[in-house]
């Protein structure tokens, strides 16, 4: 079923009028196949994560932090792309679970440092090496070349984005 068209009760393609242009259709088609893909994709790594016994974002602040160092409770909210709340949800539980500690700076109580404890590293440390593997396999269906030329699009189309002032 394509996006001009709905689907019988028997399954036939049935087109239906149309009120966009071939442009956007065209764009309107590459979010749907992009949408779908990082569906799958985020699927398939909470399955994987969840193995840890760990969620999406609780592995990426553990994952963050163990490439990066200590960060702020703000720096980690702009890496993994969420808010200051859900960071602090977050924080909360892997401090619940011994593998993160809050540290306050002394200068500016504002600031609030995000740091692996020992069990943090070493557990990062033990499940990493599995799971960029596993995204590796992931990946396997794109040829090398075809893995970079899809990050630098997706990259050029992401700075475009920020960048842009689109109205609403």
């Amino acid at each position: 079923m394509g996006l001009g068209g709905a689907e019988s009760a028997e399954g036939a393609a049935v087109e239906t009028r149309r009120s966009w242009s071939d442009e956007e259709e065209q764009a309107l088609r590459l979010w749907i196949a992009l949408a779908r893909c990082y569906g799958t994709l985020s699927r398939e790594v909470a399955s994987k994560v969840a193995e840890y016994g760990l969620t999406t974002p609780q592995f990426g602040i553990l994952e963050a932090l163990h490439h990066l160092g200590p960060l702020t409770l703000g720096e980690l909210a702009n890496k993994l792309l969420v808010t200051g709340g859900n960071i602090t949800y977050i924080m909360d539980r892997l401090e619940d679970q011994g593998l993160v500690v809050r540290d306050r700076s002394r200068t500016d109580r504002r600031i609030v440092r995000a740091r692996l404890t020992s069990a943090g590293e070493e557990l990062i440390e033990n499940v990493f090496p599995g799971h960029a593997a596993y995204i590796a396999r992931m990946a396997e269906s794109l040829e090398p070349d075809e893995r970079a030329e899809l990050r630098r699009l997706l990259k050029k189309w992401g700075k475009a984005m920020a960048e842009e002032d689109l109205p609403g």
